[in-house]
């Protein structure tokens, strides 16, 4: 019982003592003092996910099931970027420690950490959603059937938003004077009005949701009826 009793009691305790941070200057050290255990929790977080990443991937290998290759290549990638990383090789010196390696920057591409994200993951990830972008254009092509009245105005906004990207639609729309009342059918003024007016409150509304929901989730987690963060059962 103690051992589902007391971590949602500092659950709660927590919660709302960085709520209360935002209305009283009294508990600001208190929030401090919290977001620092948080903080030191998230690094304990971040050492088990490491070996949760190699207990996976390590049970794949071992197992020989299909896909262990790319099991083999992200415990290499991991290793060795878990090396130069806390090794800080060929890491900038810092002028205001210049004998002390680890005080070093490593963001820059001089050291294999920066050299390495820079050259190797950057484009690698670049790759990636190039590649996306092909699967994107499959399912917006299934998307923009015009099925109902909702695919009808999916499809025609997305018609004017690229319409308005290429030299196409400034040449079909420039004709058009600017100082007209109806200049607003100008490929770039219709673009601007679908952004700024229906895509903007649309967002809002989608922000004001995902507010509404995580306050709701974090009032059920601090007063105790959601227990699913503790443990299953």
């Amino acid at each position: 019982m103690l051992q589902r009793t007391i971590p949602m009691l500092i659950l709660s305790a927590s919660g709302l003592i960085l709520i209360l941070a935002y209305f009283s200057p009294v508990t600001v050290v208190w929030s401090d003092t919290v977001v620092g255990w948080f903080n030191i929790l998230a690094g304990v977080a971040f050492v088990l996910g490491a070996g949760n990443l190699l207990a996976v991937n390590l049970e794949k290998i071992s197992a020989r099931r299909p896909g262990w290759a790319y099991a083999a290549i992200t415990l290499a990638s991991f290793g060795a970027m878990l090396v130069v990383g806390l090794g800080k090789w060929g890491a900038v010196p810092n002028p205001s420690f210049p004998d002390v390696h680890l005080a070093g920057d490593q963001d820059s591409t001089q050291s294999a950490y920066g050299w390495v994200y820079e050259y190797v993951l950057s484009p690698l990830t670049a790759t990636m959603f190039a590649m996306l972008a092909f699967y994107v254009a499959s399912a917006a092509f299934r998307a923009f059937r015009a099925k109902n009245i909702e695919s009808i105005l999916l499809l025609g906004t997305a018609f004017i938003i690229l319409l308005a990207q290429v030299a196409a639609g400034a040449f079909l729309t420039n004709w058009i004077p600017e100082d007209r009342w109806y200049s607003f059918v100008r490929a770039e003024q219709l673009k601007e009005i679908i952004l700024n007016v229906f895509q903007t409150s649309g967002m809002r509304a989608i922000l004001i949701g995902i507010a509404l929901g995580t306050a709701a989730t974090s009032l059920r987690l601090i007063l105790g009826i959601d227990r699913s963060a503790l443990s299953k059962g």
